[in-house]
């Protein structure tokens, strides 16, 4: 069972309508609409907001409850960042899906690297706006 088909499962479940989940995650019925429907790329911290409401752990979400499951996390370095990555490997599914399944996290992590050096250069323009601020405040 797909993630956003569990989403959807557990809502149902606590007898609970989109309004209501949306709203207690602080977003418009639209967007977690398009959750359940699987038509958006979830980031994890919303995953996680969505367990915590649901009263369950994050591995229970996602968890595919399918037998010879292999479940792999670790870290590596690219420079000065640090990178982890989380993997699940269903022992029976045929080599061509396993390269799928890599290719799909390796795209997921230059994705967060990409979303890293965004938020490193944004902190480098607040600091010049900060330092402008500072100059102007000390001309005053």
């Amino acid at each position: 069972m797909a993630v956003h088909e569990k989403i959807k499962l557990i809502r149902h479940l606590k007898g609970w309508s989109q309004e209501d989940v949306a709203e207690k995650l602080d977003m418009s019925v639209n967007g977690y609409g398009s959750i359940e429907r699987g038509e958006t790329n979830v980031s994890l911290a919303r995953l996680e907001q969505i367990a915590e409401l649901f009263g369950i752990e994050l591995s229970e979400l996602i968890a595919l409850n399918e037998k010879n499951m292999l479940y792999m996390s670790g870290a590596y370095s690219t420079g000065r960042q640090q990178n982890q990555y989380n993997c699940v490997v269903n022992a029976n599914e045929s080599n061509s899906q396993h390269s799928h399944e890599l290719e799909k996290l390796q795209l997921i992590i230059e994705w967060k690297d990409n979303q890293i050096l965004m938020k490193d250069q944004e902190i480098l323009n607040l600091k010049k706006i900060i330092s402008l601020l500072e100059t102007v405040n000390k001309v005053e």
